[in-house]
């Protein structure tokens, strides 16, 4: 028997300037963030909300959506509403994705996509800063945390240096790359963010058009060589990045 869906207690204000979606949406997402309505979590579906609150459907609809647009719950047709796995926040320094969710507390999963080895065109030997023609290796993961897709990341390497693919499925490619010597020392990275093509979309588990973060990485070694170079993308509903400000 299934477990009984769970339903906020609230008191709806009439009277307050606080718009009456927000009223039940803003408590549901502060039990989502403290933990205490568990990933899986089923909500009570929005004619039941509506009933017992007193509200129209379309505001316990639009408390519902407004969830489910900050990534804290999916909803599904047949399956209702549920609390989705924990947003992933990521610390701006030089690291592996896997290192950052392993040490976050997440179960990751990598797939490797693609992985390819051929001479690089002019535009991959102008990233890697290396000769035309000097064989190189695309390869492309998916990332998954907790169960969920969380990014697609490709990454340009020079072959001489480049972990097999067998390996890229276990470890992360930072850690892969000072084992052999090759040490992460700098890098120049851009964050920014755009929607999802049909392809991203479907890859990630995001309908289309939704909005991913991007971030275009090149990194280099103490010698001021490039070692690789990345551009990834993230689920926004799922990702963050977050970074710690001092002043001068």
């Amino acid at each position: 028997m299934p477990a009984p869906s769970y339903q906020l207690e609230v008191t709806v204000d009439r009277a307050s300037s606080v718009p009456l979606h927000m009223q039940i949406s803003e408590p549901l997402a502060a039990l989502i963030l403290d933990g205490t309505l568990e990933p899986g979590t089923r909500l009570e579906d929005e004619v039941s909300m509506a009933h017992r609150l007193n509200v129209s459907r379309p505001t316990a609809r639009q408390a519902l959506q407004r969830l489910a647009d900050r990534g804290l719950v999916a909803r599904r047709r047949g399956a209702g509403t549920t609390v989705t796995s924990p947003h992933v926040r990521r610390p701006m320094q030089l690291s592996s994705l896997l290192t950052d969710l392993t040490e976050g507390g997440h179960q990751v999963e990598t797939a490797v996509v693609s992985y390819d080895q051929h001479p690089a065109s002019d535009e991959e030997a102008t990233f890697l800063q290396i000769d035309p023609g000097t064989d190189v290796v695309r390869v492309q993961r998916l990332r998954r945390a907790d169960g969920e897709p969380i990014a697609l990341m490709t990454n340009l390497i020079p072959a001489r240096i480049a972990p097999a693919r067998e390996e890229l499925e276990h470890e992360g490619l930072y850690d892969l790359l000072r084992r052999e010597g090759q040490v992460p020392a700098s890098a120049n990275q851009v964050i920014s963010a755009r929607n999802a093509t049909a392809k991203e979309a479907e890859a990630l588990g995001e309908h289309r058009r939704a909005a991913l973060l991007t971030a275009t990485r090149t990194a280099y070694d103490a010698n001021g060589q490039v070692i690789e170079y990345g551009t990834h993308i993230y689920r926004a509903s799922r990702y963050s990045f977050e970074t710690t400000l001092f002043t001068s």
